[in-house]
């Protein structure tokens, strides 16, 4: 039997990944109350049960402790229960985000700011985290990149690349993007705006591409910045770190951006250590 237990910060969309696994054939029961849990999993557990494949969803709630979550959790492993956990993650400004758009009460601060109710809860859930076997910060990810994820790990039983890297090409006129953990600005190289044959088209377009990068200081650029990464990311993982935003920007976020994430992007993204994704937030 495969047993998964769903957890995580609220708003990070625990009830989405929940929906998701009883799409492809899991058992799903969410919010059981902490104290039925050994006796739930004892229930499933039996020999004749014709279940082979469930997933729990566990809440941090006001109304009940957290703290006995972990020492259950710890007790079935001892007694020979296998299960695996689904921690869902995302960053404070993304929740609060969250929280604004559908006007819910926080669960820890129902009367308070979401903000308190947020911080409270990582701190209540920093020990399960720490036990987590997947962790998915949905921060960046879009629905459908969460359930081609929860599809590679529980259908197709693909390794889990603890690390996601999203290449993120921007124009600079419309501002950093917040949640880049690092930017580079490629402003230095000719702007194809200025070339009449090249100013409608993006990063996207051979031509573009091809007038970017005939520039000594393009492939240069882009061979220190692929060694970096390779030197930074391993340090990342060995930290925690689960999301690694890489901002490129140049001024419109059209061409010269496009054109080096693209490139970034076609260097990174067999590595297999790490997922990779690529967004281009000003192409349009």
């Amino acid at each position: 039997m495969r047993f998964v237990i769903v957890t995580g910060m609220s708003g990070s969309g625990k009830r989405t990944a929940m929906k998701m696994l009883e799409d492809v054939g899991f058992y799903c029961v969410d919010n059981l109350p902490v104290a039925l849990i050994e006796k739930f999993v004892e229930l499933i557990a039996m020999p004749n049960s014709e279940v082979n494949k469930v997933a729990l969803g566990i809440d941090v709630r006001a109304d009940q402790s957290f703290d006995g979550v972990c020492r259950i959790l710890e007790k079935l492993k001892e007694n020979g229960y296998l299960f695996e956990i689904l921690f869902m993650e995302a960053s404070d400004a993304v929740l609060l985000k969250r929280y604004k758009e559908t006007r819910r009460l926080h669960p820890l601060s129902p009367e308070g700011r979401v903000i308190e109710g947020v911080n409270k809860e990582r701190e209540t859930l920093k020990e399960i985290r720490q036990m987590a076997d997947y962790i998915f910060d949905t921060s960046n990810l879009l629905t459908r990149e969460l359930k081609e994820e929860i599809d590679n790990i529980f259908i197709h039983n693909k390794e889990y690349n603890s690390l996601i890297v999203s290449i993120l090409s921007f124009g600079f006129k419309n501002g950093i993007p917040a949640d880049a953990d690092l930017v580079f600005d490629v402003r230095f190289l000719p702007n194809p705006f200025y070339i009449d044959e090249l100013k409608h088209k993006t990063g996207n377009d051979k031509e573009v591409q091809d007038y970017v990068m005939e520039f000594p200081e393009a492939s240069e650029f882009l061979k220190k910045l692929v060694d970096m990464l390779d030197f930074l990311i391993p340090n990342y993982v060995k930290e925690g770190k689960h999301q690694l935003v890489v901002g490129i920007g140049c001024t419109g976020g059209k061409h010269r951006s496009v054109t080096l994430a693209n490139e970034l992007y076609a260097k990174m993204k067999d590595h297999g250590t790490y997922g990779t994704k690529l967004y281009h937030r000003d192409v349009r």
